[in-house]
């Protein structure tokens, strides 16, 4: 295949360029800006392929491994743990060495370690890997916006991104489906086994279209310490959380809450002293970003409970297969990816504050009348149209949201930028799948448990639209009427 030509208005520069942003940009709806965009879409819905397929395969790893509740969270939180404490981490390293040498690093490692999750013989191997493929996921997901921030125009950014949100969605759409096919069909282990050829498609077009870029400016050492301060304290607090639900007393749950809060502290300091931290206090100095930021903590923690609680209800009260129950999980996924780009077109002429606000409340509503869900409800009547409802205020908020705070950061911070909402929804997601279970009421082997699961499953449900309102409440006080218009 030929060089693809230098789009027009832009000098051609050197291969591995040094700048905050790509030598030489490339245009949407140009072959250049395509390649790119397959790249981005490829790598992040393969993890997105990998979490929302994971869900629906908990029952059946909890059934093959002897799993209970909380080996059940620790499959969900053991990754989400290592990507929320070094996405910030994976960030900075693109921002220094090249965002797409970082990013391309990270597709072989979260291939390989999933290749070790379907491998796995017990629980605490199937953990341990997922904590690894975590690390993974932390290199390239901060990754593939940072590449989208840099190699476009300004000009292009909001609809790339709505873009990349409604490609990515088809991972969404195919994960539960595909993964509830091969738990019936053949293992849950294939739900992890599928990222290997993916992977090897996503290496190959970035190595050969993707232009590199870096900042410049990051020459100083790594905030090591900054990252362990960090870790621990989502550590800590997770374990706290999910060890609650066999007993809130024990010392050691009192201990690990300790640990992390203490950890969360030094965190703080340490980033506020260190010369060139993980966490630059600096870029919260901009209101939106902070405020979006926060709106990605709450609107994220609600979505993380949604994807956790509802497939279990499908299999457990409903009595749905892993398959029915991945098929039910599309329309919703589906409603998202046919209207994301045009809602990163809308917020270009409404501005994000709008969509921002209505969008949590859309979807708050869907989940409200998705708690009706219970025994013997109809997938037509009781099941599809809350579904409904939540994709179109999925599809209003995502895209304007991401756009909006890698908007409000300087270019030469894309990375930084990318890394911290990446944290901040993962952490959020993360400690939503650690709490809600307690909160509600259920441990041990409640989740096996029709009549115990399905109350559990109401009063979550109820929590995460209350979350979804704060988000669109914290929106509409910080985002400004005219952020992304054109």
């Amino acid at each position: 295949m030929t060089s693809s030509p230098v789009p027009e208005g832009t000098t051609p520069g050197p291969v591995e360029p040094v700048g905050p942003v790509a030598s030489s940009p490339v245009r949407l709806g140009t072959a250049p800006g395509r390649w790119v965009l397959l790249a981005t879409v490829l790598a992040s819905g393969m993890a997105f392929l990998d979490a929302s397929a994971v869900n629906v395969a908990l029952p059946a790893i909890g059934a093959d491994l002897g799993a209970g509740l909380a080996g059940l969270q620790w499959t969900l939180s053991g990754y989400t743990l290592a990507l929320a404490s070094l996405i910030l981490l994976g960030g900075a390293l693109g921002d220094r060495y090249g965002r797409r040498r970082v990013f391309v690093v990270g597709v072989v490692w979260f291939a390989v370690t999933s290749l070790g999750c379907g491998l796995a013989q017990t629980t605490g191997q199937l953990v341990a890997m997922r904590v690894l493929q975590g690390v993974g996921g932390a290199l390239l997901t901060p990754g593939s916006l940072a590449i989208i921030q840099s190699s476009f125009p300004h000009r292009d950014r909001p609809r790339a991104i709505g873009l990349w949100s409604a490609l990515g969605g088809v991972a969404g759409l195919v994960g539960p489906f595909l993964g509830g096919f091969l738990v019936d069909a053949v293992s849950w282990r294939w739900v992890f086994l599928v990222n290997a050829p993916l992977a090897v498609v996503v290496v190959l077009v970035a190595v050969r279209h993707v232009p590199e870029s870096r900042d410049p400016e990051r020459t100083g050492r790594f905030d090591t310490v900054g990252a362990v301060w960090g870790a621990l304290a989502l550590a800590g607090v997770t374990y706290a959380l999910i060890a609650a639900g066999d007993g809130p007393g024990r010392p050691q749950v009192w201990v690990a809450a300790a640990v992390g809060v203490l950890a969360g502290v030094a965190f703080v300091v340490r980033e506020r002293r260190a010369h060139e931290p993980m966490l630059p206090p600096a870029v919260f100095a901009d209101r939106e970003f902070t405020g979006a930021n926060l709106s990605t903590f709450v609107v994220y923690g609600a979505l993380g409970g949604w994807g956790f609680f509802l497939v279990v209800e499908l299999q457990t009260v409903l009595g749905y297969s892993a398959t029915e129950a991945g098929a039910a999980m599309i329309p919703s996924t589906v409603v998202l990816t046919l209207l994301s780009s045009r809602a990163g077109a809308l917020a270009q002429r409404t501005g994000a504050r709008l969509p921002m606000t209505v969008g949590p409340l859309v979807t708050a509503a869907g989940l409200l009348w998705l708690s009706r869900v219970e025994q013997g409800s109809s997938f037509l009547h009781d099941v599809l149209p809350p579904s409904l409802v939540s994709g179109v205020g999925l599809a209003l908020l995502v895209a304007p949201l991401t756009a909006t705070v890698l908007d409000a950061a300087p270019d030469h911070l894309a990375g930084v930028a990318s890394g911290v909402n990446n944290a901040v929804a993962r952490a959020a997601q993360l400690l939503a799948v650690a709490a809600l279970p307690v909160a509600v009421g259920l441990s041990g082997d409640d989740y096996a448990d029709p009549a115990s699961f399905s109350a559990g499953f109401r009063t979550a449900m109820v929590v995460c639209a209350a979350l979804l309102a704060v988000g669109g409440a914290v929106a509409w006080a910080t985002v400004r009427t005219d952020t992304l218009k054109a």
